[in-house]
């Protein structure tokens, strides 16, 4: 959905942006700015800034910043016409209708209708449990040590052991037959009717991110099978798509998320106050959740089972981990085969300290095929070697490679050169990544001249946010083209053309873009580490050297595009003048 961009900063400016952080984060009010412990990522002391008078925030631990929309969409995870959404019910703003085509209506309505259908179903299995018919549910749930206030949360219900009565129940609420099919609710037999497959079982809902509810998994009561039953596919749930529990875990801001194989252990965790805890949906987990995971964590533990289809389902979590780009460290839950278990027989501290001891991804996976050999056998040791060597060539980074070749040399006593050899001759037969090599000398590289060029730029826009004032003492010197990246050079258009009307909005800026990506790097144009320095010579020396290197950058690329663009010819002389002049004068900052 787009709406227009009177509109979207119209919103904005109706949402103040310390009273909507404020109903996240505590801040408290220091000098200009509003403080606060960032949102974002674990830390002790407030690095996390509110400026009201330019209506952005900015941490300065891990670099998080933008203007309200940005802040919804990593906080609540919202896509932007979402984040316009809620902000504009929040300032009492009506919103034109979409403009969509009469299939999409439709679509979007049923959609509506199936999430109205299941929020009823929950509704009828909650009061179920808590009823005369849900003694056997509520004794299930009290003997697995939950609490009244965990069930609450989470849910959770009682199908009875009539599978009509939901039915009967969604009929009354005036839901038709096909739509509680299509919920995956109940299904149509000649012999009983329009009934339930859900039926003495415990249920647990299953909602998405927004706390909607999507579908559901039911545990049956006694030796009933199967033991779990969850819903079908629908056109609101796509198990592989959804992990139970996401909706509480992506605001527990812990630094990792806790990966489970099952709902119990997710609650128990929760419940002991690990908040961050998931579980897939009655399958492996998959691909497309591990991309799911990626937008709230970097670092992913496995708290999986400890028996031997377990073991299995970490390996295979390891390596959908490690191709999304996450780091995974397994968590030992010996000697209990879960975490629930695990939580019932020590408690919290003791599963603290598991998650402290956790294992790195990659040496699991070296442990558990050491178990595959016989390391008194000299021929088997050998061929355990073999395939350490094998499984370093799946590192593609040569340092990190390198790193792991000599800490698996060192644990399990191997000659780190035999190992390199055995590595580059792998790696040679089968084209994977090129051989690793010691690294010649601890001195880094310096920064590419494309990265210099991108920080010069990214300092002078910061600069002119905190000194407007400037602008009116380079304008003759500079202009939006002589911003290389085009993200950098879009933001300058607006930014040169506010400032020459006196009128500028950094936050507004920011919104002009929609794709979260693109907002968080316009955001990071006005949060600059400006170097600090007294006032003076050495900070106007300072500033004139950033608008040098933005000058003398756009001077170079202009020449370097002569042989292919004729207006690079003219602007290339333009810079070269302007830079020359520049050279020359003095610009005084204060």
């Amino acid at each position: 959905m787009y709406y227009p961009e009177e509109l979207v900063e119209e919103i904005r400016l109706r949402n103040d942006i310390v009273d909507v952080v404020s109903g996240y984060v505590r801040l408290q009010k220091k000098g200009s700015s509003h403080w606060g412990l960032c949102p974002f990522h674990n830390e002790k002391s407030p690095s996390f800034s509110v400026n009201g008078e330019r209506q952005m925030y900015h941490c300065f631990g891990c670099g998080a910043g933008g203007n309200v929309y940005t802040f919804l969409m990593n906080y609540e995870n919202y896509s932007f016409p979402e984040a316009v959404r809620f902000l504009a019910d929040r300032a009492g703003i009506s919103l034109p209708e979409p403009e969509e085509s009469e299939e999409a209506r439709k679509r979007e309505g049923r959609r509506a209708r199936l999430l109205e259908v299941n929020r009823a179903a929950a509704k009828f299995f909650y009061y179920q449990l808590r009823g005369p018919r849900g003694e056997a549910g509520r004794r299930y749930l009290e003997n697995r040590r939950l609490t009244e206030e965990t069930m609450r949360r989470f849910g959770l219900g009682f199908a009875g052991k009539n599978g009509a009565e939901l039915v009967e129940y969604l009929h009354s609420r005036g839901f038709e037959d096909e739509l509680i099919k299509e919920a995956g609710l109940a299904g149509y037999s000649e012999r009983h009717g329009m009934t339930s497959q859900f039926w003495n079982r415990v249920m647990f809902p299953i909602q998405d991110i927004n706390h909607k509810v999507i579908g559901f998994g039911g545990r049956v009561m006694g030796d009933g099978e199967p033991k779990y039953l969850n819903s079908p596919e629908t056109p609101v749930f796509d198990k592989r798509r959804n992990l139970y529990g996401l909706n509480y875990a992506r605001t527990a801001r812990s630094g990792n998320i806790i990966l489970c194989e099952g709902y119990m252990d997710v609650i128990a965790m929760h419940q002991a106050g690990f908040t961050q805890a998931v579980a897939s949906l009655g399958t492996a987990f998959t691909p497309q959740q591990a991309t799911l995971l990626r937008r709230y964590t970097d670092n992913v533990l496995l708290a999986y089972d400890s028996d031997g289809a377990g073991v299995k389902a970490a390996l295979r979590g390891i390596g959908i981990l490690r191709e999304a780009g996450l780091t995974g460290r397994v968590i030992d839950m010996k000697p209990y085969k879960d975490p629930d278990e695990f939580m019932k027989a020590l408690g919290r501290e003791a599963f603290q300290e598991r998650i402290e001891q956790a294992e790195n991804s990659f040496f699991f996976e070296i442990r558990v095929l050491e178990g595959q050999f016989d390391m008194g056998d000299p021929e088997q040791k050998t061929r355990f070697h073999r395939e350490i060597a094998k499984r370093l060539c799946g590192f593609s980074e040569e340092m990190e490679r390198e790193n792991y070749l000599q800490a698996v040399a060192a644990k399990y006593f191997i000659s780190a050169e035999s190992l390199r050899r055995l590595v580059v001759s792998y790696a040679s037969q089968t084209g994977l990544p090129r051989p690793a090599q010691r690294p010649r000398s601890g001195v880094q590289r310096k920064a590419a001249p494309e990265e210099n060029a991108k920080r010069a730029q990214r300092l002078l826009i910061t600069w002119l946010m905190e000194a407007p004032g400037l602008y009116g003492r380079i304008r003759k010197y500079i202009s939006p083209e002589d911003f290389t990246e085009e993200l950098y050079r879009t933001v300058a258009e607006r930014m040169f053309r506010e400032l020459e009307q006196g009128d500028f909005r950094p936050a507004g800026i920011i919104s002009m873009f929609s794709e979260e990506e693109q907002q968080r790097e316009a955001a990071s144009l006005f949060s600059a580490s400006l170097p600090p320095m007294e006032a003076g010579q050495e900070r106007d020396k300072a500033f004139r050297d950033v608008l040098l290197s933005v000058k003398r950058n756009s001077y170079q690329c202009h020449v370097a595009q002569m042989g292919t663009d004729v207006n690079a010819l003219t602007q290339a002389i333009e810079g070269k003048k302007a830079l020359e002049e520049l050279a020359r004068t003095h610009i005084s900052v204060d």
